[in-house]
């Protein structure tokens, strides 16, 4: 089991190796930065969303950037698109699950809003079709997946592409990707 324990290990420090050394994708967590942080200095909002533990990191990043990171200071304004049941339940059964959050992005995402979108396939049909709500109202999309980008690749303003087809370790990569912009994005806004 020590060996399996070490594999696993491994398997991520390799995914993060290659983030690493992957140019364009530092340059692109550098653009986020830029973007999300340009958003909340002009009054914009910043949501998230993704399905089953992408929901979770989804809810998790929101509230890094609504609480606090590394810094004391106000709240910023960021909030997870699933986090109200009632009407997930309710969408999702008078509609169907695939325009939950397409219909929130229509409903309360204003121009100059980013939208942050976790699916590991990139082609969550929710998730697409928040993007797609996203690019008709103007709202800026980052999109976090695995290696092929799937449909949200051409959605996405900026596209994190982790570099697997492991579901966990492209999540576990979403979310040191979402830290570091968070924590840089505080830094440049207090």
């Amino acid at each position: 089991m020590t060996e399996k324990i070490r594999s696993i290990i491994q398997a991520t420090i390799s995914v993060k190796q290659n983030i690493l050394q992957d140019e364009d994708m530092l340059k692109r967590i550098e653009a986020s930065v830029v973007l999300i942080s340009d958003a909340l200095r002009n009054g914009k909002r910043l949501w998230f969303c993704g399905n089953g533990g992408s929901a979770a990191d989804a809810q998790h990043l929101a509230a890094e950037f609504s609480g606090r990171f590394y810094t004391d200071r106000k709240a910023l304004p960021a909030e997870a698109l699933h986090c109200n049941t009632s009407y997930l339940t309710a969408v999702a059964n008078d509609y169907s699950y695939d325009v939950v959050y397409a219909r929130l992005v229509d409903g309360i995402c204003n121009p100059g809003d980013v939208l942050v979108g976790l699916s590991t396939s990139g082609n969550s049909r929710n998730i697409v079709q928040a993007f797609e709500a996203a690019r008709r109202g103007s709202v800026h999309t980052i999109g976090l997946t695995g290696a092929s980008g799937g449909a949200m690749k051409e959605l996405s303003d900026i596209l994190f592409n982790v570099p697997s087809s492991d579901t966990p370790r492209i999540q576990e990569s979403h979310i040191m990707i979402g830290h570091i912009i968070c924590e840089l994005t505080e830094a440049a806004l207090f």
